[in-house]
């Protein structure tokens, strides 16, 4: 009897913890818990992709995450509070997965603002820039590039340039904090409306493996 009364507490325990359900959230926004279990789901798919087109992969997935937060702050309202939960909880959900600090959360919310509103204000369009979808060129810069050109450029076309030359020339981060703060786009003086050539572009093989190898980690 007492083998079997242990059995069962074996089976009961087991059950709870592979039904264990999630955490009920309470004084959020009704879409809140919405958004969770979609970025849950995309998180993993990105996980799984991650193998073949890691950087790639991670920059799109930023990028959603910032568009969610911005489109939820406009229309819910939605402030510092909730996205500090929602770092809290999706570094609860992936342990050991960098990149959903709340400051970084707020770093893609600035990304996406940097590729729309911010190109929504240009007088006259610009190669790449279209605010429906990413520049090729900054989709392939790792994301600690991605924060530096944000962070310490205004202008969107003089951004562009600048993801466009590390693809090209594959600039390390090191690099380009530096070509940008010695001002290398005022000194070279080239027309950034003229559209580089995709196939033109390549990015050393030293330079790509070690973005593969370090690309989610680099944004701090």
């Amino acid at each position: 009897m007492a083998s079997e009364r242990r059995a069962r507490r074996g089976k009961k325990a087991k059950a709870e913890i592979v039904e264990r359900p999630a955490p009920r959230i309470t004084g959020l926004p009704a879409g809140y818990p919405v958004l969770l279990d979609e970025l849950k789901r995309r998180i993993r798919a990105v996980q799984l992709r991650a193998v073949v087109s890691v950087n790639h992969e991670l920059i799109a997935l930023y990028w959603h995450i910032g568009k969610s937060i911005v489109e939820r702050q406009r229309t819910e309202g939605w402030g510092k509070t909730v996205v500090e939960r929602l770092s809290r909880d999706l570094q609860r959900e992936f342990p050991g997965v960098g990149g959903f600090s709340a400051q970084n959360i707020w770093y893609m919310r600035a990304f996406y603002l940097a590729w729309t509103d911010d190109v929504r204000n240009l007088q006259q369009p610009v190669g790449e820039l279209d605010v429906r979808r990413l520049p090729e060129s900054v989709a392939r810069i790792p994301w600690g590039h991605n924060i530096q050109i944000i962070t310490k450029l205004t202008e969107p076309a003089v951004r562009l340039w600048y993801a466009q030359k590390a693809v090209e020339l594959g600039w390390s981060r090191a690099v380009l904090v530096h070509q940008i703060e010695s001002g290398l786009f005022k000194r070279q003086g080239k027309a950034i409306t003229k559209r580089l050539s995709r196939n033109s572009l390549r990015w050393p093989e030293a330079e790509r493996e070690a973005a593969r190898q370090g690309g989610p980690n680099d944004a701090y």
